[in-house]
């Protein structure tokens, strides 16, 4: 399984970025799918995920300025950035919960990160 993120770049403060992970392989089901992010100097931290079953959790800084979505049919999620502040600024990673393989063996995968860049 290979999680493909993609949709990083340079925005100025108050502008919007879409992020985009699109997962590949032999994919039997997923767990859940979400974005974390590192900025220099801190630790990974989490921004937003969805179960299988739509659920969304958000991290605090980010509710009401970011959306996490899905589409099944494309194994893709996707997370709508708006009103980017400077700390947002970070590498932010695709993360997915797989059954995957012939047994539907779980496994958590990560993607290569993309970095987002919020400056004026």
């Amino acid at each position: 399984v290979q999680l493909q993120a993609s949709g990083g770049g340079l925005v100025q403060p108050g502008g919007s970025l879409r992020l985009s992970c699109a997962a590949s392989g032999s994919i039997f089901s997923f767990n859940h799918m979400g974005w974390y992010r590192q900025a220099p100097g801190k630790l990974r931290e989490l921004v937003a995920a969805i179960t299988s079953g739509g659920v969304t959790n958000y991290a605090g800084s980010v509710k009401g300025r970011f959306t996490i979505s899905r589409d099944n049919a494309k194994n893709t999620v996707y997370v709508q950035m708006n009103s980017l502040k400077p700390e947002d600024t970070a590498v932010y990673y695709c993360n997915a919960g797989v059954y995957s393989g012939t047994y539907g063996t779980y496994d958590d995968y990560w993607g290569q990160g993309t970095l987002v860049t919020v400056s004026s």
